[in-house]
């Protein structure tokens, strides 16, 4: 019985090693995702589990680690913001993955119309209320309705192999001839 348990758990640890590095391999763009907390303190943190949901009305969803230390800030808010990161803010990024306490106090942020912290040179800005929770695993899924959307004319952040950059020039020419 022992050996058959074993076994059992060696193909799951197999299987999440492989999602991973099947997922590591899926290009993304970057977001840093923000509110602010019951004591009006701006949180965020980086995240690539984005997407968009719906057309009519217009949804996006993006997923937190049940384990994260913005778990309760985010589970107990009413509405986020979604900052697409343009080609330039990789320290934008790296900020907000790191584990630093005040991510806020060590960056150009403000507070929107909508009263949520938002980055004025990200690629884009979707304000949103939440839509929707979804317990999903060891993650929960924020469905959020879009009520406000900024964009700049810049390039997006890419994620891909645990790397972040931009899109090669080469890219575009590609494109170009098509």
């Amino acid at each position: 019985m022992f050996c058959q348990n074993l076994k059992e758990w060696e193909v799951e640890t197999i299987s999440q090693v492989e999602f991973k590095k099947a997922l590591g391999n899926y290009p993304t763009g970057v977001t840093v995702i923000t509110t602010f907390d019951e004591k009006n303190k701006p949180v965020g943190l980086t995240a690539n589990s984005f997407a968009s949901v719906s057309i009519d009305p217009l949804l996006i969803l993006w997923s937190l680690d049940k384990k994260s230390s913005l778990y309760d800030a985010f589970i107990q808010t009413s509405k986020f913001a979604i900052n697409i990161l343009a080609d330039d803010q990789e320290n934008l990024c790296s900020l907000f993955a790191s584990k630093v306490a005040d991510r806020f106090g060590q960056c150009e942020w403000e507070e929107s119309a909508h009263q949520l912290p938002v980055f004025p040179a990200a690629l884009s800005q979707l304000e949103c209320e939440v839509y929707n929770k979804i317990d999903a695993g060891d993650h929960i899924i924020f469905i959020g309705k879009v009520i406000h959307i900024t964009n700049e004319d810049k390039n997006p952040l890419l994620y891909h192999k645990r790397n972040f950059g931009a899109i090669p020039e080469e890219f575009y020419k590609k494109v170009a001839k098509v």
